[in-house]
């Protein structure tokens, strides 16, 4: 059976190249997704600090805040993790040996990650009717996301270190 070694190894190797693209492809189109929640999620909460607690805008509101997370940013953060996680599992964990950008990367999304259970609090307090932050304070956090972003393509693009 060594003979056929080689050609099972090669079989393998293009069974596993072909569920990487697949993982990376979904990957990238669930980053997006996240990443469209979190930028829009602060930009919701923006202008719901203007409605009056109890309107009619302020219900709609809660109601959009709490179906962009749960229906779309939440499920989308799973999948980028699922995703991501199944490319480093395909292979082999090889990326861990091409330097450290994979490992700030990782934290950098564990950031976003943090960052996402933060503002689900926030959509919550607003159902609650019990926002204590201002349009201002919402405004400059909304940054945060596009900062961490930019650094995570910047460290899987390039690889700069």
């Amino acid at each position: 059976m060594t003979g056929c070694d080689p050609i099972f190894q090669l079989l393998q190797m293009l069974a596993i190249s072909a569920y990487y693209l697949w993982f990376k492809a979904f990957h990238v189109i669930s980053v997006i997704a996240w990443m469209a929640g979190l930028f829009y999620l602060p930009r919701l909460m923006v202008y719901h600090c203007a409605a009056l607690e109890g309107s009619d805008q302020s219900e709609t509101f809660k109601v959009m805040e709490y179906r962009l997370l749960y229906v779309i940013t939440t499920p989308a953060m799973a999948a980028s993790w699922l995703f991501g996680l199944l490319i480093l599992f395909v292979t082999g964990g090889t990326l861990f040996s091409s330097g450290l950008w994979l490992p700030i990367k990782l934290f950098l999304a564990l950031v976003l990650s943090l960052y996402h259970g933060y503002i689900a609090r926030q959509v919550h307090l607003f159902r609650k009717g019990r926002n204590t932050h201002s349009a201002k304070f919402f405004r400059i956090i909304n940054e945060i996301p596009t900062l961490v972003v930019i650094a995570i393509v910047i460290l899987a693009v390039v690889r700069p270190i």
